[in-house]
This record gives structure tokens, C-alpha cells and sequence, in this order.
């Protein structure tokens, strides 16, 4: 509520209602999440940093150069950077019913609000661990390449909306069935291996290769390293197929969430 000019209250807007409830939704998952210890956002950066670092370390070993290019750590901060931001965007998604289940029960917080809060903080959580990891390694190893932003910037899009989608539909799933969260993280395992993050596409021998087409990372990655290796061409990607899958799963999440999450709350 507000006052006019003539102090008679009137309601607020369903826009600034939301926008309110979604910066104080942001606000309170910094607190929660990030701001329990001093090494919160510290282990966000940590995290890809110390993967990349331990890839590049095994795979140079014993390898000479990587797949693509000279600089095994460039190569593999391609795969691993998207495949987390997936995991904890995604993640994260799929626990906000659970995580803001006290506060859906206010009139003035919605579902839509929960979800677009944590998408927002967690989005731009992960596009400043990205630059920073980014920018260390080009400033301590100076690999000899050309970025193509353009390119980068869409396989964030098609990053985000894959997983918008399993995340929105995630967060109906396990609200509704419990035993999900530990299914989902079982069957999630396995994408670490195959979404392209050691090896091309292109070096994948059929029929493996038609099945390995499917996996939705498969082509955030390939358009990923498109943006940082102007030589490589990855002629596999489909733009649309990651937006799709990722809109159609957003499409039943929010059909179902709209329809049954009061009456899974409820209970």
C-alpha cells in the first residue's frame, strides 16, 4: 500500500509489488547462502578455479597440447565454467520452493518471485566468478586467441535458458515428490563426462555421436569454445535445440507450479 497526494491508501502495482519482493528475496539468499562465513562467495570463485587448475594439470601431464588450441587451461575453463554455472543456476532453481517456503505463505510473495530472484542472484553470482577466473588466466598466461563476445554471449543464452527450464521444472518435482532431489542428483552425475568437457564432439565415432547429440550441454559447450577459438567451427551446434528443451521444461514447471504448489504447501 501507498498514499496519494491526497493521503486515501492505494494498492501497489503488480510490477513494483514483484520488484520488491524479488530484491528482498535477493537480498535474503545473500544473507543466507553467501553470508553464513567470510569464504562464501570466496569458495564460488574457488570452485572453477580449482577445477580448471586440476584438469590442466592432469591432462598436460600427459598430453602434449589439448584438443583445441595450445593452452590446456583455456581449453578446459571453456567446459567447466558452463557446466557449473548450469549445475548451481539449475540447482539452485530446483530448491526455491523449499528454500522460500515460509514466505510464499504472505499474500504479496509468489512462487514467480522465489524463482526469479534466485535466477537473477545466481546468474550474475556466476557471470562475476566467470570474468574473474577468465581474467586471471588471460592475465597469468596470456594464451594467444581472439574472443569473439558475440559468440560467448549466446552460449550464455542458451546456457541460461537450459537451465531456467530444468531448474523451474525441478522445483515442481521436488516439492511434489521428495525423493526426486536425490534421483536428479544420481542421474546429473554422469553429464560431467559427457558434455564434451575433455574431448570435441568431433572426435566422438558413431553412432555414439548421434546419441551424444542430445545432451543439450553438448552444444552450450561447442558454442562456447566457438566464442573463445576464432579457427574452430562447430558445425554440430544448434542454437535453438538447448532454448527449446530449456523452454519446454519451463513451460510445464510453471504450468504445474501455478496449478498445485498452494496444495503441496498446504499439506
Amino acid at each position: 500500500m501507498y498514499l496519494t497526494s491526497t493521503g486515501s491508501p492505494q494498492p501497489q502495482t503488480p510490477r513494483l509489488a514483484t520488484l520488491r519482493a524479488t530484491i528482498a528475496l535477493m537480498l535474503r539468499e545473500v544473507s543466507t547462502t553467501y553470508g553464513r562465513s567470510p569464504g562464501g562467495y570466496l569458495w564460488a570463485v574457488l570452485e572453477p578455479a580449482a577445477g580448471i587448475a586440476l584438469l590442466t594439470l592432469i591432462f598436460s601431464a600427459g598430453f602434449r597440447s589439448p584438443p583445441l588450441g595450445t593452452n590446456f587451461a583455456l581449453f578446459y575453463a571453456a567446459g567447466v565454467l558452463p557446466f557449473l554455472m548450469y549445475s548451481d543456476v539449475s540447482g539452485k532453481l530446483g530448491q526455491t520452493i523449499q528454500f522460500s517456503r515460509a514466505l510464499l505463505t504472505y499474500p504479496r510473495v509468489t512462487f514467480l518471485d522465489a524463482l526469479l530472484a534466485r535466477f537473477l542472484l545466481n546468474t550474475l553470482t556466476q557471470l562475476v566468478v566467470h570474468g574473474l577466473v577468465l581474467g586471471f588466466l588471460i592475465f597469468m598466461q596470456r594464451p594467444e586467441t581472439a574472443f569473439d563476445m558475440s559468440r560467448i554471449a549466446l552460449a550464455y543464452a542458451m546456457l541460461l535458458a537450459l537451465a531456467a527450464g530444468v531448474g523451474t521444472l525441478n522445483s515442481f518435482l521436488m516439492l511434489s515428490y521428495p525423493v526426486w532431489q536425490t534421483a536428479w542428483a544420481v542421474l546429473n552425475r554422469p553429464l560431467f563426462l559427457i558434455s564434451c568437457i575433455f574431448f570435441n564432439f568431433e572426435a566422438v565415432p558413431q553412432p555414439y555421436a548421434d546419441y551424444l547429440w542430445f545432451n543439450p550441454l553438448v552444444h552450450v559447450v561447442g558454442m562456447m569454445r566457438d566464442g573463445f577459438y576464432p579457427f574452430y567451427q562447430p558445425t554440430y551446434v544448434s542454437v535453438i535445440y538447448p532454448i527449446a528443451v530449456g523452454g519446454g521444461m519451463m513451460l510445464v514447471g510453471l504450468f504445474f507450479l501455478n496449478r498445485y504448489h498452494r496444495d503441496i504447501l498446504d499439506k
